[in-house]
């Protein structure tokens, strides 16, 4: 994923995907790509780091599962609280609660939507954001064709 457009000319780094996509850590590096003129990260690039991941790693998880989905990010927010002067770091993780809480509304309703949050934090340890992503996951086992690839 380093050399995907819209991440690679960012500079959002994943760092690493761990136990068999259960968790992801993401690294948002400082250029004169993404710096804006108070010499902070932009904003819209730290939101930018946000949005593929808790997508990408239910539909793994969920393709793993034996099922056929759709996912992506339905909605999300962030709060900027300190400015990005350094690299930003986040890392996400899908616990087995997660997991099963997901497989459960797809197998009886269709489809799985839920809201979680993240923090995203400078190289020192402190809070710089804070994002809540809403994922969206529909169960395509229930009779719909895919019309688009994602």
């Amino acid at each position: 994923m380093r050399f995907y457009p819209p991440l690679f000319f960012q500079r959002i780094w994943v760092q690493k995907f761990e136990n068999d996509f259960r968790s992801c850590t993401v690294k948002v590096s400082k250029s004169f790509l993404n710096k804006n003129y108070n010499g902070s990260i932009f904003g819209g690039t730290i939101y930018a780091a946000t949005d593929p991941f808790y997508a990408l790693l239910f539909d793994q998880l969920m393709q793993r599962e034996g099922f056929k989905v759709r996912v992506w990010l339905k909605s999300a927010s962030i709060q900027y609280l300190k400015p990005g002067r350094s690299a930003l770091y986040f890392t996400i993780t899908i616990t087995d609660e997660m997991l099963a809480e997901a497989t459960h509304a797809l197998k009886t309703a269709g489809k799985f939507v839920k809201a979680y949050p993240m923090e995203i934090t400078n190289k020192n340890g402190e809070l710089c954001a804070t994002v809540m992503n809403e994922v969206y996951v529909r169960n395509l086992h229930q009779g719909e064709t895919p019309r688009v690839a994602y």
